[in-house]
């Protein structure tokens, strides 16, 4: 299928003005300006008339399935409260991707997600990255998993406070995590042991320190929930200490230390900013922050942590980022190309470019604008959403 005649974002590099955009088998296979297109006999050829073309957004930290929609207890499966280290979790098992919020996602040109465990636990289990495309949830998997869950500050304490154990402070989190990455380490020198020399003995299994083995071993990257300053560099100093790749999620205070961060080299997934204040470390909440962070240089991109804020608001959340001070484009990369990088799936996803899935939305105008609808919506090639512009412009 071949798209024509569309101004096309590609994500990398400068934009189409007047292009093409081909499409075979779930992937990209071509993508240009008008003047070079040659159409092939008997290609599907959808005339765009200008209208414009986008990478599918990726929302890089959500609970999209594991908290159904108007479900209550019943669809509330993010937080095993009953224990504290719960590494050897995986989201896989308890995504429902039938949930209606995977086609309000698809619909308003989320194509790509990170799902996964609350933060109640100091170590909450195993992200999965995800198309939103709804039906079988082992189809739609790009990656699982894709990231360990860990988290800082208020939640681990509330929760296990509440239930009159352990951690009850910011001490115990930090310990129970060091604890736990410490058992891994030494759970993973035994193996390495045991795979060199007859002498040892394989160690009793461990399910938790399995789950920890490629964090260990710096294959799997933890993302770290982490709002306040000093939450935020408790993170990076257990990181530091283990030499784990990290991630940040929410730093809601993160643009009050920009510069540090640029200096750890940390990536961000900001947000939820289009929200209230609705607890203590939520205080210097602002939607100003990612295009602070992002104007200092730090690697930035925009996520909902739906359902906090509904997925289908995620190019709300970056055009409320501009209208506060974020460069346009920055915006755009950070719903798009930048989440792609920091979860190392930009190879699959986050831009417009040969040999990658054909996740695409086509526009009338702006998508960061309040007004801002797809007219259609593609996962790997195929139409998930449309209003009718296909049948209408189809050659």
């Amino acid at each position: 299928m071949h798209f024509i005649n569309a101004y096309i974002y590609t994500s990398e590099g400068e934009a189409v003005l007047n292009g093409y955009l081909c499409v075979d088998g779930g992937r990209i296979t071509g993508i240009g300006r008008m003047e070079d297109y040659k159409a092939d006999e008997g290609e599907t050829v959808v005339d765009l008339r200008g209208r414009r073309i986008y990478p599918g957004f990726v929302d890089a930290h959500t609970h999209l399935g594991m908290w159904e929609d108007g479900m209550g207890f019943e669809g509330e499966d993010g937080n095993e409260m009953g224990m504290t280290s719960a590494a050897s979790l995986r989201a896989i098992d308890a995504i429902n991707s039938f949930d209606r919020c995977f086609e309000e996602a698809r619909c308003a040109g989320v194509t790509s997600v990170v799902t996964g465990p609350g933060s109640a636990n100091p170590i909450g289990g195993a992200m999965a990255a995800v198309k939103t495309v709804g039906g079988r949830i082992d189809k739609a998997v790009i990656q699982s998993p894709v990231s360990m869950k860990m988290a800082l500050g208020e939640n681990p304490k509330n929760v296990h406070h509440d239930r009159d154990e352990s951690p009850m402070t910011r001490m115990a989190t930090a310990k129970i995590i060091r604890e736990s990455l410490t058992k891994a380490r030494r759970y993973a020198e035994d193996v390495e042991k045991a795979g060199e020399s007859e002498d040892y003995d394989l160690p009793d299994f461990d399910a938790e320190c399995e789950a920890l083995l490629p964090v260990i071993r710096g294959e799997l990257p933890v993302h770290i929930h982490a709002h306040r300053r000093d939450d935020i560099f408790t993170g990076i100093r257990i990181a530091e200490e283990f030499g784990l790749k990290y991630v940040l999620v929410h730093a809601t205070e993160g643009h009050m230390v920009a510069e540090e961060l640029k200096e750890c080299g940390a990536d961000v997934f900001s947000g939820p900013f289009l929200s209230d204040r609705s607890k203590p470390e939520l205080i210097n909440l602002t939607p100003r922050s990612p295009g602070i962070m992002s104007g200092a240089g730090i690697r930035t991109a925009i996520i909902t942590d739906h359902p906090v804020i509904p997925i289908q608001y995620l190019s709300l959340c970056a055009g409320l980022a501009v209208r506060e001070g974020m460069d346009y484009d920055s915006a755009l990369r950070a719903i798009t190309i930048n989440p792609a990088r920091i979860l190392g799936l930009d190879h699959r996803i986050g831009s417009l470019k040969p040999g990658k899935d054909a996740d695409f939305s086509v526009f009338d105008g702006d998508p960061l604008t309040l007004s801002a609808k797809p007219l259609a919506v593609f996962i790997d090639g195929k139409a998930v959403y449309d209003t009718g512009i296909m049948e209408g412009q189809m050659k």
